[in-house]
């Protein structure tokens, strides 16, 4: 009998080893739930910027003053009724 609970001791360490010290094991699902971890605020990160283009798109979508205000910051447009003055300084004269 004692030799029976020696040999269960020996295996029941070896699996303990086994769980810990191998690559499959604690260390493997450890690095898991951290990747997981990462890959949850990422994709909240990436969620809000989602959520902030589908209303940038719904916005160009509805309304004229988005679509001009974003023609005028990107592509330079100018009204009808507008006049375009263009402001040289002295340096950029100078080149």
């Amino acid at each position: 009998m004692r030799w029976l609970l020696i040999v269960l001791g020996i295996v029941v360490c070896l699996l303990q080893a086994e769980l810990w010290l191998k690559d499959d094991g604690f260390r493997k699902t450890r690095d898991l739930r951290a990747a997981v971890a990462e890959h949850r605020s990422l994709n909240e990160s990436l969620k809000a910027r989602n959520a902030a283009l589908d209303a940038e798109v719904i916005n160009l979508k509805q309304g004229l003053e988005a679509a001009e205000e974003r023609a005028r910051t990107d592509l330079g447009l100018i009204g009808r009724d507008e006049t375009f003055y263009q402001v040289v300084s002295h340096e950029d004269r100078a080149r």
